[in-house]
């Protein structure tokens, strides 16, 4: 009702109306007003976090004082049981600092007193009594040497030129090279591989020290290096691709990577898929300029069995699969609502309102799932234990989810975070179906990681080719790393050994999976 009209309006009753219409607009708009700032300093609150906060996810305990305006919700409360905590028996380790490992060298360093130290006030001279003993850590700077190939000739004297069926002259042969005629051994390889893609350590700082140490290696020889080393490695990878494939599990994420030459792309991908060789994990990187979910669908081409992934959206085509038991991540789900608490609770730390009590639903799935892992059960009694215990309380977080989507704004953060949650519900729940499958996708999480903190040091790859070999490089070293393994000892092995490699055989024994410990053990100096 405009205001100008409301002057024309002779009648005492309609006026009445009007004016009561017009406050109620009023009205109305004040409450959209305030609900959108709210909104909008949620917001600001959680890109403060994102920003400056910390980046950890756990939450903070209150010190037992209850906040004074947030009063408890009235419909479908969580009952807090009490628990029964067991402190189990340790012993004191001493404090002070860590004894020096045996394994490294001794060099003993005699601290003698002169004779005129030795003499006693009496006369005498001092005997030995005894000894102390105190020990330094020492470092001896890196070291780079030239190894000479020397392969003596052997000529018959009583030939001349050529014999019928070989030639007079004989010379032994030089092994093969994982790069043939390159200056570079296996162990120089390990070395530079190990330092960037384990170590997050550009080309361009090795170079440097290398110049430090008297050698010039530039930064685009190194990069040759690693791409011919890739390439090189294919048919491990092709085995590792099979043995992910054969997994009854496959986990998959992707981050993104900036690859500068790669045409009319500003953004690509690195994609990671992690499965099982006989209980062993198997990490597979692959780099693609794209983020469409047919890149997961051509790796996934025929598979048959469990995949667990995020909630992003290029992955509901597994939904469609019938040999796909399609699985989701409640990590994700968890995240929204710290991101809430956060957010609501940046200056006290303490988890508020509706948020908490999600949060509290979502920790009492963990705390059977610790259960589980800590009494060491088998997949099948794993599935029996979710199905008594875990499901109800699945269904009445469902029932707490359906009543709390209609009290609150979708566009809030909590708003944001039920709805994720009850948009992703059939697959977040999808994990008491089978006992070998985890309730998140932190497995693959975590082996993204490295190469999200070396990006952040190398910042892009140059060409294509480079993604792919920098993807071929991450997966035999986070394989080997997941595996118990130094990566560079194991690499340095897999460069001397596959040269020579040629049945089925001698390249299933260099996976990184295949390989025991001891096999590559580090040699005491």
């Amino acid at each position: 009702m405009n205001i100008e009209k409301i002057s024309d309006i002779n009648d005492i009753d309609e006026l009445k109306e009007n004016l009561f219409s017009l406050v109620g607009e009023f009205d109305q708009k004040e409450r959209n007003y305030q609900s959108e700032i709210k909104i909008l300093n949620e917001q600001i609150k959680s890109l403060q976090d994102r920003l400056f906060g910390r980046k950890t996810e756990k939450i903070h305990k209150p010190d037992g004082q209850l906040p004074l305006f947030d009063m408890p919700e009235p419909d479908l409360p969580i009952q807090e049981e009490p628990e029964d905590v067991t402190i189990k028996e340790h012993t004191r380790k001493k404090r002070g600092r860590k004894p020096l490992p045996p394994n490294l060298p001794r060099i003993e360093v005699i601290h003698e007193l002169s004779e005129e130290e030795r003499q006693c006030g009496c006369g005498c001279l001092r005997e030995r009594s005894g000894q102390e003993v105190s020990e330094q850590l020492d470092y001896i700077p890196a070291q780079v040497r030239v190894i000479r190939n020397i392969r003596y000739k052997y000529a018959c004297k009583n030939c001349e030129g050529t014999e019928d069926d070989k030639p007079a002259v004989s010379i032994a042969r030089m092994p093969d090279q994982i790069i043939p005629k390159s200056i570079a051994t296996p162990g120089l390889l390990a070395h530079i591989l190990t330092a960037k893609f384990a170590d997050a350590l550009p080309f361009y700082r090795q170079e440097k020290q290398f110049k430090r140490l008297g050698v010039e290696i530039p930064r685009s020889t190194m990069c040759g290096w690693a791409m011919k080393t890739a390439e090189a490695c294919d048919i491990i990878l092709d085995m590792m691709k099979k043995a992910v494939l054969q997994s009854d599990l496959i986990n998959i994420d992707e981050t993104p990577v900036r690859v500068l030459k790669e045409p009319g792309r500003i953004k690509s991908y690195m994609w990671v898929f992690k499965g099982t060789s006989r209980g062993r994990p198997v990490l597979l990187y692959h780099y693609d300029p794209s983020r469409s979910g047919d890149v997961a669908a051509s790796f996934l081409n025929g598979y048959k069995g469990i995949v667990q992934t995020d909630g992003y959206s290029g992955y509901g085509f597994l939904d469609k699969k019938k040999d796909i038991l399609h699985v989701g991540c409640w990590v994700h789900a968890r995240r929204k609502f710290v991101e809430v608490t956060k957010a609501v609770s940046r200056k006290t730390k303490t988890p508020v309102g509706n948020a908490a009590t999600a949060l509290k639903y979502i920790g009492k799935l963990y705390k059977i799932e610790k259960a589980a892992r800590e009494n060491q059960l088998s997949p099948r009694e794993i599935y029996e234990k979710r199905q008594t215990e875990a499901v109800p309380i699945l269904e009445e977080f469902k029932k707490w989810l359906d009543a709390t989507v209609e009290k609150v704004p979708p566009k809030s953060l909590l708003g944001k975070a039920v709805n994720y949650t009850l948009n992703e519900w059939d697959r977040l729940i999808r994990y008491i179906e089978d006992g070998r499958v985890g309730p998140d996708n932190n497995a693959v999480e975590n082996a993204i990681r490295p190469f999200v903190v070396g990006r952040k040091n190398w910042l892009f790859s140059c060409t294509p080719e480079g993604a792919r070999a920098s993807a071929a490089i991450y997966s035999l070293i986070e394989t080997a790393k997941a595996n118990g393994l130094e990566p560079y000892w194991y690499l340095k092995h897999l460069f001397e050994n596959l040269p020579e490699a040629m049945s089925d055989e001698d390249f299933k024994a260099l996976l990184p999976q295949q390989i025991d410990k001891d096999q590559i053990a580090v040699p005491t100096p």
